[in-house]
């Protein structure tokens, strides 16, 4: 998947899933774990639905960093979800005293001041790093941020619809869907991360790799929250990975196409596509991955 020649390939990664076969005497430890930080005042069902994406993605412990206090409860349909209320907290000393093997900042975020602060100290955590949503947006809007993920030592993962890829080129939202291939390039160059272009044909591309077309997906999967979810999926897998010979980009691959064929599968099964909502395609996901590690 790493030779340059090529303009683009079909994605292909299920095969990857086999290396995250769990040994006998597993334990939590070996399946990573995930903090993931958004959920402020009125959107705190996005840093869920993450938090269920990397729940039911197999990561061992999955928090959540809530903005917003009021929604900084104990999940009565998911109490496995450990939500944490920061709103209050240093951003920097916060961080350091709860260490993960993974950090995934964005859904729900919001873009005020508390919101900076938190992606100004994510962006220095070392370990792989998803950014998402309005993580894509802030630094849209603070450019200088761009080269201290430029300089990051980890795992740089970028999930852009095409609005946030345009706000982060300077470019409008037509050129980039004209211009894919070149839109993703540009990101990749910018960042020196893993970049997922959502959308129709999702594009997955880093450094030195040939860039991967999804051709899976159906337009059930354009509604609110799926893009939370796919976050949530990254996270677990790469925080998997970890201890399991399977890379980011690897992993962020693997997430992208479960994914998109959970919402085929889903809509086949008559569920979608109209109607289909990101708390469904998160059982599928999770069953697409076990018949894939197994298969």
């Amino acid at each position: 998947m790493c030779r340059e020649e090529i303009l683009f390939q079909d994605l292909e990664a299920k095969l990857f899933a086999k290396r995250l076969d769990r040994k006998k005497d597993a334990h939590k430890g070996d399946a990573g774990k995930v903090l993931i930080i958004g959920g402020a005042h009125g959107m705190s069902g996005g840093l869920i639905l993450s938090g269920l994406g990397a729940l039911y993605s197999g990561a061992g412990l999955v928090m959540l960093g809530m903005l917003d206090k009021h929604s900084a409860h104990v999940s009565a349909t998911h109490p496995e979800l450990m939500i944490h209320d920061i709103s209050d907290e240093t951003p920097e000393i916060w961080l350091t005293d709860h260490p993960v093997d993974l950090l995934a900042i964005g859904p729900g975020l919001g873009q005020n001041e508390t919101a900076k602060q938190w992606l100004g100290a994510a962006i220095k955590y070392n370990g792989p790093l998803i950014l998402d949503a309005d993580a894509l947006n802030i630094i849209a809007a603070h450019r200088s941020l761009l080269s201290v993920i430029k300089q990051r030592q980890f795992a740089t993962v970028l999930t852009p619809h095409p609005g946030e890829a345009a706000r982060l080129l300077s470019i409008d939202h037509g050129a980039v869907q004209s211009h894919r291939l070149a839109a993703l390039r540009n990101l990749i160059l910018i960042s020196n991360a893993i970049v997922v272009l959502k959308g129709q044909h999702t594009l997955v591309g880093t450094l030195g790799c040939i860039i991967q077309r999804c051709i899976a997906g159906n337009p059930g999967i354009a509604s609110g929250g799926m893009g939370d979810v796919l976050t949530g999926m990254i996270s677990a897998l790469c925080a998997q990975g970890i201890r399991h010979q399977l890379d980011a980009w690897q992993a962020t691959c693997l997430a992208v196409q479960l994914h998109a064929e959970a919402g085929d599968h889903l809509a086949a099964n008559g569920t979608g596509p109209i109607g289909m909502t990101a708390s469904e395609l998160v059982i599928a996901a999770r069953s697409l991955l076990n018949q894939a590690i197994t298969a």
